[in-house]
């Protein structure tokens, strides 16, 4: 029985549950955090009148977030609230300093959550929407992502089938079983059998011979762990599990015992390459004394190869704001310094994210623009220049390209248009929120059907970026991408940007009515 009921699964199942039953209930979704923060975006807490499952605090705000569930269940009323820094609830600060946004969705359509319970349950990866208008719902991504939608990937939960006799098999299989994974014992001895049962551990299969195996059901998120000091168990066991999928393969024994079970591996025809799959020895810290420490320590060394963990390091973005055009189409002086409101067009595009010190922000401009480049500079842009910029947008995009590389922490850059001036941050944001879907590679914006910057392109693409050439932007290159793409809806009046005069004195006119 698990301690703990905070998988999505878990969650999902539960206020199904209460609709079902005729209750009401609320899901709580945690939309953002800054600075340090227990749960990440994406933890789920569901409540109802008398009762509660998931987290979305390590309890300093919990209690609060539950009666603000109920205030919704009873007006009927999505909300987001905001809890530490910049929150109206200076009551209730968050220890850790930072800040936690959440939104409060009541009575949530049963259809879309119940099929997303059901793709969880069935062992197959689903991505749900938030928002204000639109509640929760599965999202596919055939369509955009709407402006102030919060989309967010889940994975089946983790699931260990473990093989072996003696106390390191239960200590692992009970820990496992306590943190309410699905654990699947393979057994020879019948004392071990009963051990397991008298745990309360219900999936137990006994091994009798080599010849009578049966078929795995590894997938995906299965961890298969070897428990055996014994290689007329260790090698068919092991090859059956290098067969399948499982993201984790572990075999318990010293490093002279590893070498002598590659060995066997390789005598009974195993691959190279399937034989590196195997972790051994197993466990964060090697060589424990107790059973209970060793199954602690190996649990630990899954979870951190678990391909549906929340990223422990969060993804380091760069913004590449393009402003080496020439200005040609504008006529008289330069579009980027002309005035729009009480600031210049470069001002405003060169705005976005300006509060947040985490991002690196990196300016292209040509030898010719040093006006541009000092304005840049004063706003905290790292200017570069680049001596083709006549030779088309591309240039400026390796140029960008090459000194973000100088980083290797970056992981993805956004790209941006400095005659954009109204690309809002909160486009952005979500933007790179949406890029940390692992099925996400590239993120071109949709305004009113025609796809425009800003361009979210992750690491893996760089080096095909700065083997473009004329004016290819990204544009061009998210449109030759077949997998991996996502389009995020812009209104066009905010993904307008200026050419001409007129371009410029129509948004003038738009900004005094």
């Amino acid at each position: 029985m698990a301690i703990t009921g905070e998988h999505a699964e878990d969650v999902l199942a539960r206020a199904c549950a209460w609709i079902r039953d005729g209750a009401d209930c609320a899901l709580i979704v945690i939309t953002e955090t800054q600075g340090g923060a227990v749960r990440s975006p994406g933890a789920l807490l569901a409540v109802s009148e008398d009762d509660s499952v998931g987290y979305i605090s390590g309890g300093c705000i919990d209690a609060d977030v539950r009666l603000q569930a109920r205030n919704a269940m009873s007006d009927g009323k999505v909300r987001a609230v905001r809890y530490g820094a910049g929150s109206p609830f200076v009551d209730l600060p968050l220890p850790c300093g930072g800040a936690i946004e959440i939104l409060i969705i009541p009575n949530p359509a049963l259809a879309d959550i119940s099929a997303a319970q059901a793709c969880l349950a069935e062992r197959s990866k689903v991505v749900l929407s938030f928002s204000e208008d639109n509640g929760v719902s599965v999202f596919h991504a055939d369509r955009p992502v709407r402006q102030g939608e919060f989309v967010f990937e889940y994975a089946p939960k983790l699931k260990l089938r473990i093989a072996g006799r003696g106390a390191d098999a239960l200590a692992l299989a009970t820990v496992a079983d306590a943190a309410g994974y699905e654990t699947h014992l393979q057994l020879i001895d019948e004392d071990d059998i009963a051990a397991a049962q008298t745990a309360g551990l219900s999936s137990i299969e006994q091994l009798t011979s080599v010849q009578a195996m049966t078929d795995i059901s590894d997938d995906a998120w299965t961890a298969f762990v070897l428990l055996f000091h014994d290689q007329d168990w260790e090698v068919p066991l092991l090859q059956q599990a290098l067969a399948g999928p499982a993201f984790y393969i572990g075999a318990v024994g010293s490093f002279r015992t590893h070498e002598k079970r590659v060995d066997a591996l390789k005598r009974a025809g195993s691959e190279l390459n399937d034989i590196d799959r195997i972790h051994g020895p197993i466990g964060v810290v090697p060589s424990l004394r107790d059973a209970s420490m060793l199954a602690l320590s190996t649990l630990a060394e899954i979870i951190d190869h678990f391909p549906g963990k929340a990223r422990s390091k969060p993804t380091k973005t760069a913004l590449l704001l393009l402003a080496a055009g020439a200005s040609s189409r504008f006529g008289a002086g330069d579009k980027l310094l002309a005035k729009l409101g009480e600031l210049s067009v470069l001002e405003r595009s060169g705005s976005v994210l300006s509060f947040d010190d985490t991002i690196k922000k990196i300016a292209i401009v040509s030898a010719a623009q040093s006006e541009r480049a000092q304005l840049l500079d004063r706003s905290g842009w790292q200017v570069i220049e680049n001596p083709h910029a006549a030779e088309g947008q591309a240039t400026s995009v390796r140029a960008g390209l090459r000194a973000i590389q100088s980083d290797p922490e970056i992981d993805q850059i956004v790209v941006l248009l400095a005659d954009m001036p109204y690309v809002p941050e909160a486009h952005v944001q979500s933007m790179i929120r949406c890029a940390s879907l692992p099925s996400v590679s590239a993120i071109m914006t949709d305004a009113d059907g025609v796809l425009v910057p800003p361009a979210l392109v992750k690491k893996s693409h760089f080096e095909a970026l700065c083997e473009m050439s004329g004016d290819r932007g990204a544009k061009a290159y998210f449109l030759g991408l077949e997998t991996g793409t996502l389009t995020m809806r812009l209104a066009a009046d905010l993904a307008v940007d200026i050419d001409t005069v007129v371009d410029l004195n129509r948004l003038r006119e738009a900004e005094y009515a």
